[in-house]
This record gives C-alpha cells, structure tokens and sequence, in this order.
C-alpha cells in the first residue's frame, strides 16, 4: 500500500505547477485574453483525457460533474487568467495561499473533518508567510487582479470539498476528463461573446498553452483530486501553498526577480507552515513531548 509520503509528494506537484502557470501565462500567452485562455486549457485537454480514459456518467452524476466544471475549471480558470495577467510575478500564486484556512473551514462544515490545533497554527504561520511575500519590494498591487486571486480562492475551496464529499461511479481521471469537457463546453461560447474571435497563436503561445494544459491541468489536477480523496483536507491543503514558493522561484530564475531578505523568511514561514500542519509531523511532535520523562520523577524526597 502507498505510503502517506508518496501520496503527499505526488500531490505536491499540483501547487508547483500551478506556481509556474502564473510566468508562462504572462510570459509566452496572447495578453488579456483569459476566457480565451480558459477554455483552451481544459476543452482540448479535457477531450483528450477523456479518449485515453473513457466512460459515461449516469443519472445526478451529470449534473454534478457540470457543477464541479464550473467551479473547478470554468470559473476557476478564468480568474486564474484575470489575477496571472493584472498581477506581477509570483505575487499572484501568493495571494492565493490562504486557500487552506478556506479549505479546512468548509471541510469542517460539510465533510465532518474538524481541524487540528496544530493544522490551525500552521495556516497562521504560512499566512505570515504570504504576508511577508505579498510585501516585496516593487510589488504593485492591482484591486481586480486581487479580487480576482481571492475569488479563484472561493471557487478552488468549493471544488475541492465536492469532490472530497461526492464518490463518482467512474474513475478518477474520467471523472476530471468530464469536468473539463463540461466546463470547457459552456465557458467557449462566453468567451467567443466576450472577446471575440480567437487570437493568432505563435509557437511559444503554443508551447505555453501545451505546458499548462498538460502538466498544469491533467497531471496537476490528477494527483491532486487523488490526494484530496485519500488524505484529509488539512494535509493536502497546505501543501498548497507551495505555489507561491514555486511562483516565486520560478520568478527569481526565469524573470531577472531579487530575493530580498523578508521573501527569503516569508518563503521559510510558508515551508514550516506545510510541514507543521502535516498529520505525521504533528503525530511526531505530539509522542516526542510524551517520551520525554519528567526531570522531577526521580528526585526522591530527603527524611
């Protein structure tokens, strides 16, 4: 049986390339086309996940899995776009880091997981963290690209509880197949209304549109949706915040950003927030304090 490690570790790639769609999306994506940007990351994808792991829903399975598409891809997506083309660098991924006070709030009130103490001080400090991230120097902050960050927050956390919560009767990765198509299917004709005609595309929009699609969207969303099945919300939804990390990193490679002093400890928050708030950390930290023997005991009392 897989280990708790290997199932976080797979998950963990979700946030990373997450993390990175934000440089690709301004760097190498047609601007100010995020409806556009939407439906081309999950309709074809979706379409070709769905031919490699084919299967019919059933009965209210259909209507769910419209609902999920549009929280999950079609609004998620869109705001995505909206926050990666208003807001610079990694600043987008950070502000999105208060997802799992979000998550383990929700997961609280629907799916019966109340939060650990423990998982509650590491969202604190990863909210620090972003905090000290979101400061950088030279960071401009636009209000909609904000709102927007903060609306994806919204749509990502509902998402994420319904799929914990509902248990389709097809398999995981036609389930995603279906939320993609389904969401793709009904986000096309708002685009096309919207922005109009699609944009011409050059190899490097085409490339970048390949890497979001395929490793930011089916690989991503396929370790995730499968960490959030098999592990508790607490623990896969502080993992997310390794987005911003990658973000950031990613910036400081690829897009000439300096790592300033309070980054480096807002990005040191954010990691000890994700470990702090792991199960198995807490576990650890929790027996260590047990074991350890009381000086007092055997200090005898003189007669």
């Amino acid at each position: 049986m897989e280990s708790r490690f290997a199932t976080l570790a797979l998950a963990a790639i979700a946030p990373v390339a997450w993390g990175s769609g934000y440089f690709v999306t301004a760097t190498f994506l047609p601007p100010d086309r995020p409806l556009f940007g939407a439906v081309v990351r999950a309709l074809p994808f979706g379409l070709l996940l769905l031919a490699l792991r084919p299967g019919l829903l059933h009965g209210s399975w259909w209507w769910r899995t419209a609902a999920l598409g549009l929280l999950n891809f079609a609004a998620f997506f869109t705001l995505v776009f909206v926050a990666a083309y208003r807001l610079p660098g990694g600043l987008a991924a950070t502000l999105t880091a208060v997802a799992p006070i979000v998550v383990m709030l929700l997961a609280w009130a629907f799916a019966g997981e109340r939060p650990r103490a423990g998982s509650l001080v590491a969202c604190v400090v990863g909210a620090i963290g972003v905090a000290l991230l979101v400061l950088r120097g030279g960071a401009s902050l636009d209000l909609v690209g904000v709102l927007a960050a903060f609306a994806s927050v919204a749509v990502f956390a509902t998402g994420f509880i319904l799929v914990k919560i509902w248990q389709p009767p097809v398999g995981l990765l036609t389930f995603t197949a279906w939320q993609l198509v389904l969401g793709g299917l009904v986000l096309a004709p708002v685009a096309l209304l919207v922005e109009g005609p699609p944009p011409a595309l050059d190899l490097s929009a085409v490339g970048g549109y390949a890497y979001i699609g395929i490793v930011g969207t089916v690989a991503a969303y396929a370790v995730w949706f499968r960490g959030a099945r098999r592990l508790s919300a607490a623990a896969v939804s502080l993992i997310g915040l390794l987005n911003p990390v990658s973000g950031i990193l990613i910036g400081l490679a690829f897009a000439g950003e300096e790592l300033t002093p309070v980054s480096a400890l807002g990005m040191a928050l954010v990691l000890g927030g994700v470990l702090l708030g792991q199960p198995a950390v807490l576990d650890r930290i929790r027996a260590r304090r047990t074991a350890q023997p009381d000086p007092c005991a055997d200090v005898g009392v003189a007669g």
